[in-house]
């Protein structure tokens, strides 16, 4: 089933382009400390993951072949025939989706905060049973715990407030059916075979993709470098920009 993402795609034309995949619970806006850096010499295709932000939520379950195809569907409307991939979570494990099964499409890949293998799946399903009857509502504070550090959620800054507002307005089939995808996944077997340039970024406190499970994708992926945040939570991309983003923008736009 063809889906209709919501999506913007800006930078200079006849650019390389980057397509930015966000997390699970979140929507394209996380990519605000990395978006303006990127476009000014790449086209920056930013979309959100079915279910969340703008896009629409279909019936599920979903798997990473329905996740995958979405890009590949995207860029076949927007007629980019080949792009470097860069995602958060969910959105990293889609970009090691696609450059296992489209690795013609797929320049450069920067998997960020990211696992193969995020077992058990009873959690994932049970996760799914609560927001298709509660809503998103028991999601948020334990989610927000996962992605920042104590500090840090508890500062008074924006970038929280709008990530709170953002995981509270995913729509909550989109949310269960992309949580059964992540319970039915497993990305290990074709690690391997990724030819794509890659950066695996970390951080040495996340709950939810711990580091050693970033070292085991950069172990596994032929040539590819690891990089750790130190004392960082799930989407340190959020909350230690200076350090991360750095890192992507060398990975992604070396010249």
């Amino acid at each position: 089933m063809r889906v209709e993402l919501n999506h913007t795609l800006n930078g200079p034309p006849g650019a390389p382009v980057v397509v930015l995949s966000n997390s699970l619970g979140t929507s394209y806006e996380m990519w605000a400390p990395l978006h303006p850096l990127l476009s000014t010499r790449l086209r920056v295709l930013r979309y959100d993951q079915r279910g969340h932000g703008g896009s629409p939520a279909p019936p599920g379950p979903y798997t990473f072949d329905d996740l995958g195809r979405d890009v590949l569907d995207l860029m076949d409307e927007l007629e980019i025939e080949r792009a470097s991939i860069c995602g958060v979570s969910m959105g990293g494990m889609t970009g090691m989706w696609l450059a296992q099964n489209a690795p013609e499409r797929v320049d450069r890949l920067a998997l960020c905060f990211t696992s193969a293998y995020l077992p058990p799946k009873e959690m994932w399903e049970e996760r799914a049973v609560t927001v298709r009857e509660q809503g998103m509502e028991p999601m948020v504070e334990p989610a927000l715990g996962r992605w920042f550090t104590p500090e840090f959620a508890a500062s008074g800054s924006p970038v929280v407030a709008r990530t709170r507002a953002n995981l509270e307005a995913v729509k909550p089939e989109g949310y269960a059916s992309c949580s059964q995808a992540i319970g039915s996944m497993d990305l290990r077997e074709g690690l391997g075979s990724i030819a794509a340039p890659t950066i695996v970024i970390s951080a040495s406190d996340d709950p939810a993709t711990p580091p050693d499970h970033g070292r085991q994708i950069a172990d596994a992926i032929p040539g590819a470098r690891f990089e750790l945040i130190a004392g960082a939570r799930h989407l340190a991309i959020l909350e230690r920009p200076d350090e991360v983003v750095p890192l992507i923008l060398d990975h992604l736009d070396p010249g």
